[in-house]
């Protein structure tokens, strides 16, 4: 009877555990299936890249998905109709677009899509054509082209700075072409006078006030006469327009740090220093100096083929604007600094006057270099020349308008 009772008792505890195993059997299941529980799937949006070759009146785009495979090809005009259509296709989904820089011709595009939220990338060219070179071309194929290369991050992009810098560029850059304006007037004046025996000038400035004053009072015959009033009457008028243009710069550097540092170097003017620093942009996408004097085009060309180096002229691929003006204040630093003056000595005497100018120009931009990373002015700079060039800034910006 006992063994029954304990043969009972022994069922009932394992009948126990066999269904206290099964419930946490079907609650371990249970939490499975809520773990795999598939919730209702959220529409992914995917990336589309935009290749656009622009033209004067018109543009071709390529519209490509992340796998390469073509959603649209279309052309456009280069207006504002034009490019509503493309924005049309883009329908505020996410994407890149990289555009040429083909001279103005892609600005209005690049800031049409950039406040249509689009990320624009500007394509430098000479750059993107090393990498993809092709023997068939056409615009469609160098759109296609332009989203391949998007689509794999291989664009050799340009620098776009803010929309204030790139005003500041304009005057800049106006400024600099009326002055090769009026030059080539200076010269056709040069020329004309050259057919006559006139008295020598005893001033210093042919084309100062009493310059003017002389050749207009020269006996020549009446149409040379009428030409050359006209010659000196189109270079007062452009002597306006610079001198504007220069308070209107001036009115900006009065207030600009890096024009203000840039000045304490001997030869460097507002004007010189403004041109630097607004052609430049921001240094800080610069990590050394000589990623800068490359970018300038200061520095040599470079052959190289096993043992064999050569080190050719510079490679003139930057900005002209910035070169032209370096040269033209290393000429003024190497007679009112000596460091920039045994320099210019030393080169001079092996290789030339030329190509020391040049290397001074270069040493010029390393030393804009560390002075804008470093935010410290020259560390030779002769403290009185320095109060003159700023006094001279300020009475530029506070003068009065001569045209208009």
């Amino acid at each position: 009877m006992c063994w029954l009772i304990r043969t009972s008792l022994d069922s009932y505890e394992v009948g126990v555990k066999i269904g206290s195993d099964i419930a946490a059997i079907k609650m371990l299941r249970r939490e499975r299936m809520e773990e795999c529980r598939v919730e209702p799937m959220q529409e992914v949006v995917e990336m589309i890249y935009i290749g656009i070759d622009v033209h004067k009146k018109f543009c071709v785009a390529c519209i490509k998905d992340k796998e390469g495979t073509v959603l649209a090809q279309l052309k456009f005009l280069n207006k504002s109709r034009g490019m509503d259509k493309l924005l049309e296709i883009v329908d505020g989904r996410p994407a890149k677009a990289v555009v040429e820089s083909t001279g103005n011709l892609w600005l209005r595009l690049f800031n049409t899509l950039e406040e249509a939220g689009v990320e624009v990338i500007l394509s430098n060219p000479s750059k993107t054509k090393a990498i993809a070179e092709a023997r068939l071309k056409n615009d469609k194929i160098d759109a296609s082209i332009l989203a391949d290369l998007l689509r794999a991050n291989l664009v050799a992009q340009c620098y776009v700075p803010p929309s204030s810098v790139r005003e500041l560029r304009e005057i800049l850059r106006v400024r600099m072409n009326l002055v090769k304006d009026r030059t080539r007037v200076k010269n056709r004046v040069h020329a004309l006078l050259d057919r006559y025996e006139p008295p020598k000038f005893e001033g210093t400035d042919v084309f100062g006030k009493g310059g003017m004053n002389w050749l207009r009072g020269l006996e020549l015959t009446p149409t040379d006469s009428f030409v050359l009033n006209t010659y000196t009457n189109q270079i007062e008028f452009l002597n306006g327009l610079v001198q504007d243009l220069e308070r209107a710069i001036a009115q900006v550097a009065v207030d600009d740090d890096d024009c203000q540092i840039l000045m304490t170097i001997p030869g460097i003017s507002f004007y010189t220093a403004m041109m630097v620093s607004s052609e430049i942009g921001d240094i800080e996408r610069f990590p050394s100096s000589s990623k800068l004097v490359s970018w300038l085009g200061l520095a040599p060309r470079v052959r190289q083929s096993a043992n064999t180096l050569h080190h050719g002229n510079i490679t003139k691929m930057g900005s002209p604007r910035v070169r032209a003006v370096l040269v033209q204040a290393a000429q003024t630093a190497v007679r009112y600094d000596d460091h920039f003056r045994i320099k210019y000595e030393r080169i001079g005497a092996r290789r030339g006057k030329g190509k020391a100018i040049v290397a001074v120009a270069r040493e010029l931009a390393v030393a804009c270099f560390h002075m804008l990373k470093r935010r410290e002015p020259y560390k030779f700079m002769d403290i009185g020349l320095v109060r003159r060039k700023y006094k001279n800034m300020e009475r530029i910006a506070k003068s009065t308008l001569c045209v208009g």
